[in-house]
């Protein structure tokens, strides 16, 4: 019988993953209304910063991107980040702060029906820009997921990616 290995490069990764979501605010930053969730901003932005996979945020001088504008909207809110891959992205959504703060966001944010979170793959190193974000979210409106832009629901992997490779232990029971 044969173990089961995974093959794996060592070298650093080519890609890394942008992400940006915007949200359209209920009411203005300096509102009571949104005092929970400007006080959890500065936390929350340091558990991302100590994140697992995490690379970069956008940010003003002030450590956060609230008084950076999006698509000409001063009612729009913007997030940008890029993360090592999609799971360590997603991990980090789904604890913690955060997840606290998703589940919260309907007393901060308007429901929307058109795409509000984007991701694509960047080379490694490269800072995507609020235009670049604009962009991206613009195509997914208009063609669904694709490699240029998509959702975690519809990842694709980045361009030129090889498929991580296994080799089954013999009389596993399984055959494709």
């Amino acid at each position: 019988m044969t173990d089961a290995t995974t093959t794996r490069s060592t070298e650093p990764a080519a890609h890394e993953l942008a992400q940006v979501n915007i949200a359209r605010l209920k009411f203005p930053l300096d509102s009571p209304e949104l005092k929970d969730f400007v006080e959890a901003l500065d936390p929350v932005n340091a558990d991302a910063d100590a994140a697992d996979g995490f690379v970069w945020r956008l940010q003003s001088e002030e450590g956060d991107a609230t008084g950076i504008e999006v698509f000409g909207d001063a009612w729009l809110i913007v997030n940008m980040s890029v993360w090592r891959d999609t799971d360590t992205l997603t991990a980090y959504m789904y604890q913690g702060r955060h997840r606290e703060m998703l589940a919260r966001r309907r007393e901060w944010f308007e429901r929307v029906r058109e795409a509000m979170v984007a991701l694509w793959w960047v080379p490694a190193g490269h800072r995507p820009t609020v235009a670049e974000a604009e962009a991206r979210l613009l195509h997914l409106r208009t063609n669904g997921p694709t490699p240029y832009a998509f959702t975690l629901r519809t990842p694709f992997p980045p361009q030129g990616a090889q498929p991580v490779t296994f080799e089954v232990p013999e009389g596993l029971g399984c055959s494709l």
